[in-house]
């Protein structure tokens, strides 16, 4: 039976998608609390989100170039494994260095999957169904940010902030249960690289369309990180609101994102990859100048943090199928390194203006708008560079077409 003849199989490939939400959202609404419970200082408990972020960047890399060597299978079973060791050694922390390692190892681990899930995709549906497929298996990924910081705000207001890896530990040996038992090797032993690996990723990296889809997600992904963290701060120590009530407005950036993958979903084959990128971009550097005003103005409120959040986040949902799809295009004997060197670059960035926002942190919203409206504008910039090219090709053509 075929992967796509499985009934098991797309649920267990979708439930994978979910370890990266375990990780990064469920630990939103902790970094008020770890940074009261353990003494730390702003730069230092924004470094407990962050450092998860470094350590998945890095991660995907790994596996998407060693899944095109070794198949996705050992690499997707040993990463879910080591997500649930790095959960227990989070539990446990008492000290910020060993919070630090349980959350490098959930992170490390957790590298696996959304890597995977998209090279999984591409083997079983191929380049025609591919954004297709990505835009369904993110809008699916949306569950996790929308329940995650809720049911990690209520298990922090009731049980305590470690209560939240212990939820972890449980969710994720779940979906090791489900990928153990439905997902299948995919790879097809005739597509795996015969190139050195350095090679292969300079191949990739010196493609000027690749270079530039990779690195619009990953400033737009800092767009929202910044958000997100920001607002977790805000309305703690700002606004004074609990930290289930974060939870709650939280759930504006996920149905933002369901929202524009459904729109690419609608879209997808009809409108260019290019056009596409270009106008999340542009929706995103527009909410940002927005958002900018009323914050500088001096109008502080939920709705002012978190409505942006809407319109961001679908943004992000509009351009990162087309995308990553375009991206993995580029090269189809480098599709796992192509989907490795994809979540890294919108997780490095994301960690990158994360943190640097993090070393800014007044307590005031100022560093916030200048971090998102620098993200943003570089998001526009690269993503003009594969339309210009597109456009071009375009009038290059005998037929204007």
């Amino acid at each position: 039976m075929t992967p796509t003849q499985s009934r098991l199989f797309a649920p267990a490939l979708a439930s994978i998608s979910l370890i990266g939400p375990l990780v990064i959202h469920l630990y939103l609404p902790v970094i008020p609390a770890v940074k009261v419970a353990l003494g730390l200082s702003d730069a230092e408990a924004q470094l407990t989100f962050s450092v998860a972020l470094f350590c998945m960047a890095f991660a995907t890399l790994g596996y998407g170039a060693f899944s095109d060597r070794y198949g996705r299978r050992p690499l997707l079973l040993s990463g879910l494994s080591l997500f649930l060791f790095g959960s227990v050694v989070a539990f446990m922390a008492d000290s910020v260095l060993t919070l630090l390692l349980g959350r490098s190892l959930q992170a490390v681990g957790a590298g696996c999957g959304v890597t995977l899930v998209r090279t999984i995709a591409s083997d079983v549906y191929g380049p025609g169904r591919l954004v297709k497929a990505i835009a369904y298996l993110t809008m699916f990924y949306t569950m996790g940010p929308m329940i995650s910081p809720i049911v990690g705000g209520i298990l922090i207001d009731a049980l305590g902030w470690r209560s939240v890896f212990g939820f972890a530990l449980l969710a994720g040996s779940l979906i090791l249960s489900s990928a153990y038992i439905a997902v299948p090797e995919t790879r097809s032993p005739e597509r795996a690289p015969q190139t050195n690996m350095l090679r292969s990723y300079f191949e990739l990296l010196s493609e000027a369309r690749f270079l530039s889809f990779v690195l619009q997600s990953g400033f737009n992904t800092g767009t929202f990180l910044v958000l997100a963290t920001a607002a977790s701060g805000f309305m703690k120590e700002l606004l004074h609101r609990p930290s289930a009530e974060f939870g709650f407005y939280f759930l504006l950036f996920p149905f933002g994102f369901l929202c524009g993958n459904f729109i690419s979903t609608r879209l997808s084959g009809r409108v260019a990859n290019e056009t596409m990128v270009l106008a999340g971009s542009l929706m995103s550097l527009t909410t940002v100048m927005v958002q900018s005003g009323f914050l500088l103005s001096g109008h502080v409120s939920p709705l002012v943090l978190f409505m942006p959040g809407f319109f961001i986040t679908m943004a992000q949902g509009i351009s990162l199928p087309f995308g990553q799809a375009a991206a993995m295009a580029v090269n189809p004997q480098l599709v796992g390194m192509a989907a490795g060197l994809g979540v890294f670059m919108q997780n490095f960035g994301g960690a990158a203006f994360a943190q640097f926002y993090g070393f800014m942190s007044n307590g005031a919203p100022g560093p916030m708008v200048m971090t998102m409206v620098i993200t943003s504008v570089l998001s526009v910039v690269v993503a003009a560079i594969p339309f210009s090219m597109l456009m071009r090709d375009r009038k290059s053509r005998p037929d204007g077409g």
